[in-house]
C-alpha cells in the first residue's frame, strides 16, 4: 500500500504557524520567507518597503532606540494617521522586547496626555499632523521624540546616549502592546495583549479568510485600533501581502480613486461605511428611475446582481474580502448584500480578545445576521442563559484573551475568572448549528414595565430605517423610552431655527418618527419621546456612539456600571 504524499504547501503553513509565535518570529518569517516582494506602501507609492528592507529599518530602529537606554519593556506609543512607518514603529518596539502603545489619532490632547502618563511611556513616534497633541508637560517627560514620517528623533538629550537599552527576544506570554479604548464612561482602561494573543489572531484570520502574498490590502481604519492593526496590517505581512495606505483622510473623493488604482482584493469597513453607500447612493437611485423600481418589484435577483457588480467595480474591481466589523451591521443592508452576492464577511470580537471571537467563514452560506460561529481555538459559551429566550453573555476563552488590564486589577478581576473565560458583557442567542446572533450590550438594556429586556440597539435601527434619519440614540429616562434623533442636513436646516417653519417641520419630522417606530415595534419597546439632535453623536473609532455621553447619570457607582469594551461585531 503506497504512503501518502503530505503536500509541500500544507506542510509550510503548519511550520509558520507553529513557529510564528511571538511578533520577532513573525519579521523573521516574512522577511526571510517574502524577501523583495513588496509589503508596504502609500497609494500614490511613496514610503514604499520590501520585506528585507522593512527588516533593516527594524534592526536600525530599534539599535538607536537602544543606544538612549530604551530597552526591553519599556513603553513605546504611537500617535499617527496610518501610514507604513506606522508598521515600522510597531515593530521597533514590539519585535523587540519593548511594549507597543498604539493611541488613537481622534484623540483629544487630554486623552493622549493621560495615556502617556498612565503607561510610562518613554518614547513617542508622532506625525506632523498630529504633534499639536502632544503637550509640553510630556514632552519634557519623555526621552524621545521622533517624527515617525522621516524617523528623525526630535528631541534626543545627549545625557541619555549610554548605549544601555538592553534587548531580548520575546516570549509568547510576554506583554506586546497596550490598546487603550475609551469606554463607554471615557475612563480609558490599557487592554495589554501579548504575543501569544497577535499571534494567534493571526492564525485565526488565515482560517476565516485565507490569504497569500498576491493578496492587496487597503487600510481605511485607524491601525492603533485591535481591528484594523491585526487583521490588516499584521496578517497581510503573515502573508506576504502588499498593505497599501491612503496619504489623505478616506473620503470619497480620495478613496475611491485609490481603489481603482490599487485594485484592493481585501478591505475592512465598519457597517456605517457600507450602511452610507446603501441608504444615500444606492436607494435613491432606484427610487429616482421608474425603471429600477419596476425591476425592484419584478425582478429584484437580476437588479441587485447588476448593482453588486458595479458595487464591486467601485471597489476596484478585485475584491474578493470585504470585512465588516466594529458594529452590528442593519439587518436590510446585509440582506442587500447577501442578494448582491458581494463578497463580504462579518466578525465579532473585542479589543480584549486580540480581536476575533466569532467570525463567519467566506466560503459558507450567508445567514442574515449572524456574527458567525467560534473562531479557530476559540471557546465560546452563552452564561446565565433565558430559557425563555435563549439570551445569554457571551462568554469566551482561548489564545486570543487578553493578559488583564494595564495597573487595574480590579476591572480585571471583573472580566477574567480564574479558568480564563473572559466574560464580553453582550447579549447573543445561538442556533443549532452554533451560529451566534448580538442581541445588544449588557449594560445598555433596559429593564420594561414586565421585566423584559429591551435592546436599544435593535429599536435604533428601526429609526435609522426612516427616510431622512441619518443616526439616533435610545435610552430610558424616567421610566420612558426617548430618542435621539440627528436628522439629515438635507431633510432639517438648523440654521432657519429662528423660523417658525423650522419648529413645525421639526414636530412634524418627530411625531412622524415616534409613530412610524411605534407602528414596528413591539408594545414594549415603543417610544415615549423624540428629541433632535443638533450635532452629530460623539463617536469612537469604530465608528460606534459614545453613549456614556448622553445619559444621565445618577451616581459613579452607575457610570461604572456603563463600562462598555470597544468591539469589533
Amino acid at each position: 500500500m503506497s504512503k501518502k504524499i503530505k503536500s509541500p504547501y500544507k506542510e509550510r503553513k503548519k511550520y509558520r504557524e507553529t513557529y510564528c509565535t511571538t511578533l520577532n518570529k513573525v519579521l523573521k518569517y516574512t522577511t526571510s520567507k517574502y524577501f523583495g516582494r513588496v509589503m508596504s506602501q502609500y497609494t500614490d507609492g511613496t514610503q514604499k518597503m520590501t520585506y528585507d528592507k522593512f527588516r533593516d529599518k527594524c534592526d536600525m530602529l530599534s539599535m538607536r532606540m537602544s543606544r538612549f537606554g530604551i530597552k526591553a519593556g519599556d513603553k513605546v506609543a504611537i500617535l499617527s494617521q496610518n501610514m507604513p512607518n506606522w508598521t515600522l514603529a510597531f515593530f521597533a518596539a514590539a519585535a523587540y522586547g519593548r511594549v507597543a502603545v498604539p493611541i488613537l489619532p481622534d484623540s483629544s490632547e487630554n486623552e493622549v496626555t493621560n495615556i502617556l502618563n498612565h503607561s510610562e511611556s518613554k518614547v513617542i513616534f508622532i506625525s506632523q499632523r498630529l504633534k499639536h497633541k502632544l503637550s509640553q508637560e510630556c514632552y519634557d517627560k519623555l526621552t524621545l521624540v521622533v517624527d515617525i514620517e522621516t524617523m528623525e528623533f526630535v528631541k534626543r538629550r545627549k545625557e541619555d546616549f549610554q548605549c544601555n537599552g538592553w534587548l531580548k527576544d520575546p516570549q509568547p506570554d510576554d506583554l506586546a502592546t497596550i490598546i487603550y479604548t475609551s469606554g463607554v464612561t471615557g475612563k480609558a482602561k490599557g487592554v495589554m495583549l501579548s504575543h501569544r494573543n497577535l499571534c494567534h489572531n493571526l492564525v485565526a484570520s488565515y482560517k476565516a479568510m485565507p490569504c497569500n502574498k498576491t493578496d492587496r490590502f487597503l487600510s481605511i481604519l485607524p491601525m492603533s485600533h485591535a481591528y484594523e492593526m491585526c487583521v490588516s496590517s499584521l496578517y497581510s505581512m503573515y502573508v506576504g501581502a502588499c498593505c497599501y495606505y491612503l496619504p489623505k483622510p478616506p473620503t470619497p473623493s480620495i478613496l475611491i480613486p485609490a481603489m481603482r488604482k490599487v485594485h484592493p482584493t481585501v478591505m475592512l469597513v465598519v457597517p456605517l461605511i457600507i450602511e452610507k453607500i446603501y441608504n444615500n447612493s444606492i436607494v435613491p437611485t432606484i427610487q429616482k428611475s421608474r425603471l429600477l423600481k419596476w425591476m425592484d418589484q419584478r425582478m429584484p435577483r437580476l437588479l441587485y446582481w447588476f448593482i453588486g457588480q458595479k458595487l464591486i467595480t467601485t471597489f476596484g474591481g478585485k475584491l474578493r474580502f470585504l470585512g465588516v466589523g466594529g458594529s452590528k451591521l442593519d439587518p436590510k443592508v446585509e440582506k442587500f448584500l447577501i442578494m448582491c452576492r458581494f463578497p463580504y464577511a462579518v466578525g465579532y470580537g473585542l479589543t480584549e480578545t486580540a480581536p476575533l471571537v466569532c467570525n463567519v467563514l467566506i466560503n459558507k452560506r450567508k445567514r442574515l445576521g449572524t456574527v458567525g460561529v467560534a473562531s479557530y481555538k476559540v471557546d465560546v459559551r452563552l452564561d446565565n442563559m433565558d430559557p425563555a429566550t435563549g439570551e445569554g453573555e457571551v462568554v469566551c476563552r482561548g489564545d486570543n484573551v487578553m493578559l488583564g488590564y494595564y495597573k487595574d486589577p480590579e476591572r480585571t478581576i471583573k472580566v477574567l475568572d480564574e479558568d480564563g473565560w473572559f466574560r464580553t458583557g453582550d447579549i447573543a442567542t445561538m442556533d443549532k448549528n452554533g451560529y451566534y446572533y448580538l442581541k445588544g450590550r449588557l449594560n445598555n438594556t433596559i429593564l420594561g414595565p414586565s421585566g423584559e429586556n429591551i435592546y436599544p440597539e435593535e429599536i435604533e435601527m428601526v429609526i435609522n430605517d426612516f427616510k431622512g434619519v441619518d443616526e439616533s440614540l435610545v435610552m430610558e429616562d424616567n421610566g420612558e423610552l426617548v430618542a435621539l434623533v440627528k436628522f439629515k442636513d438635507d431633510v432639517l436646516n438648523w440654521d432657519q431655527e429662528t423660523e417658525d417653519q423650522f419648529f413645525e417641520k421639526l414636530d412634524s419630522l418627530k411625531k412622524s418618527v415616534q409613530d412610524f417606530v411605534n407602528r414596528t415595534v413591539g408594545k414594549n419597546s415603543r417610544i415615549g419621546k423624540v428629541e433632535a439632535m443638533k450635532d452629530p453623536f460623539e463617536k469612537t473609532a469604530t465608528q460606534k456612539i459614545r453613549r456614556f455621553k448622553y445619559k444621565k447619570k445618577n451616581s459613579a457607582e452607575e457610570e461604572e456600571e456603563g463600562e462598555e469594551q470597544e468591539t469589533t461585531k
